[in-house]
């Protein structure tokens, strides 16, 4: 059914992210995260070019991410090699499910830069929603992994690319607490006319 908005309102008004350290099984299936992929690419896309790309991390491949952090954070910090890096190895094995969404413009295009990275924050928005509509609670990370070449490379994206977030999900162990927000009227203006002389 085409807008159907039923549970829409309640679901707007009670998304929120969890900690992945305290994301515990279950996370979702094959299947659902599939579903959830799909429904996060139903977003706005100037000019249909799918600008953006999802990886996902399977469990038995998180040791091996870890050692790529590890090997990245030790290419651009020299000396990293005798630090504790265990909080690496928390990072890549926290949460049931971990999916790295690629921010991937397509060069040269007549849709401005902007609207490509803008349309790839929108897919990571209805990611969230995405797992949150089937039951569980998500987190958008970045952190400096997000911004090394070395982590974008290994997994697979080019110069041109960049990573919008790492996507943790999985059943929240802890009440998941309520942040301080804005007030709609504080971040609302009318606009007014120039005035004419």
């Amino acid at each position: 059914m085409l807008n159907d908005c039923s549970s829409l309102l309640a679901h707007l008004s009670t998304r929120r992210s969890g900690k992945p350290r305290d994301m515990v099984a279950p996370g979702p299936s094959e299947q659902q995260l599939h579903s959830m992929i799909e429904q996060a690419m139903r977003s706005p896309d100037h000019g249909k070019l799918a600008p953006w790309r999802f990886i996902e991390i399977a469990a038995d491949q998180r040791t091996a991410f870890a050692n790529m952090l590890k090997k990245a954070w030790i290419a651009s910090n020299p000396g990293a090699a005798k630090l504790d890096l265990s909080a690496l190895e928390q990072f890549a094995a926290q949460a049931p499910a971990l999916i790295v969404l690629l921010s991937t413009p397509v060069l040269p295009s007549k849709i401005p830069l902007w609207e490509q990275s803008l349309s790839s924050g929108a897919v990571a928005m209805n990611l969230l929603h995405a797992a949150h509509a089937h039951g569980f609670v998500g987190s958008w990370i970045t952190g400096w992994a997000a911004f090394d070449p070395m982590v974008t490379a290994s997994l697979g994206g080019t110069e041109n690319d960049q990573i919008a977030g790492f996507f943790f999900f999985g059943t929240p162990s802890l009440p998941l607490e309520e942040r301080p927000r804005p007030q709609a009227l504080d971040k609302l203006t009318r606009w007014a006319p120039p005035t004419s002389d």
